[in-house]
């Protein structure tokens, strides 16, 4: 039951951040948007299970955090469009997002700008002892900007309930890791700031729901903070529908198909179906479920009329 939840989570992911991928093409989508495609594992494995009053706080690539924690689908869809019953009003567009309702705090564009701000929410919770757990997630490139390690520090002090998620997909925009720093380990700021810490396979979505699941106890005693990195690698580039081989020294085609051969979907379908948790069948009508769920919303969202609101009232389209 737990595996079938996790693989129609990550499912449904792909599937939207793919029709979002085509409305960017066809020009329907005009804001940035940052795709999680390849990347699906690390929402679901951290957040799949995790509990309605605890906090969780994105970055700029923020679609599949949102999606994970139970954020409203067609809400997404609108605040893409810049529709005012987006889930941020219509203003935010793609890096942006917000469903209080569901525990996502919100995620910002800004490298590592939501960091300090989820410190201080797991210092609320620290201080009053609501035993919430707050999650942010932020990549290697937020790892080289000063607030990180002020607020690792920080945490530690206090022993604070957070976790760090270091979602490592080896490139800083278009720059590869190894032309940025001497290691390509980012969970060794962990060592220097005596924080628990693991690195984990990004791509494989129940090595993550393990640890997270194994350490909830540790961080809801007051024992705090845990940093986890998960290594991963994303499909499509830093920001749009296009795959960007041609930018960058390392990143290439040879580099994508060998990373796509490792993609956390199809690694835990074909798991389930060696031990005949599934069939063929099933997974075929699951994902058919999903594509024709997700292209209902999308249809939708296109059709709704946008009249303006004394939000939008300020601003020209």
């Amino acid at each position: 039951k737990r595996l079938l939840k996790y693989l129609t989570l990550m499912l449904e992911i792909r599937i939207i951040e793919e029709e979002i991928a085509e409305l960017i093409r066809i020009g329907k989508v005009k804001a940035p948007c940052h795709l999680c495609i390849g990347q699906e594992a690390i929402s679901v494995g951290m957040l799949a299970n995790s509990r309605k009053n605890d906090l969780v706080f994105g970055n700029h690539r923020s679609h599949g955090h949102y999606i994970a924690v139970g954020g409203n689908i067609k809400k997404l869809f609108l605040e893409i469009l810049g529709h005012p019953q987006g889930c941020s009003k219509g203003m935010g567009g793609s890096m942006h997002l917000v469903d209080i309702k569901s525990g996502f705090i919100g995620s910002a564009p800004i490298v590592s700008g939501t960091i300090p701000l989820a410190l201080g929410a797991a210092l609320n919770s620290s201080l009053k002892n609501k035993k919430k757990i707050t999650y942010v997630f932020f990549g290697d490139g937020a790892c080289e900007e000063g607030v990180v390690h002020e607020c690792f520090n920080l945490a530690k002090l206090y022993k604070l309930p957070i976790v760090f998620v270091i979602e490592n997909n080896l490139f800083s925009s278009h720059l590869d890791l190894n032309f940025r720093q001497p290691s390509n380990k980012m969970s060794r700021f962990g060592d220097a700031n005596l924080i628990k810490n693991f690195t984990v396979d990004g791509n494989d979505v129940v090595k993550i729901s393990n640890i997270i699941n194994t350490q909830s106890k540790f961080l809801k005693s007051g024992q705090g903070p845990i940093i986890i990195e998960c290594i991963t690698y994303r499909w499509l580039g830093h920001v749009g529908p296009n795959q960007d081989i041609d930018v960058g020294l390392l990143r290439n085609k040879k580099s994508l198909n060998n990373w796509k051969k490792r993609d956390p979907i199809n690694r835990l379908y074909l798991s389930m179906l060696n031990k005949k948790l599934i069939s063929t069948n099933q997974f075929n009508l699951l994902e058919k479920k999903i594509k024709d769920k997700v292209k209902k919303i999308s249809k939708s969202s296109l059709k709704m009329k946008f009249y303006g609101t004394p939000y939008h009232e300020k601003f020209v389209y």
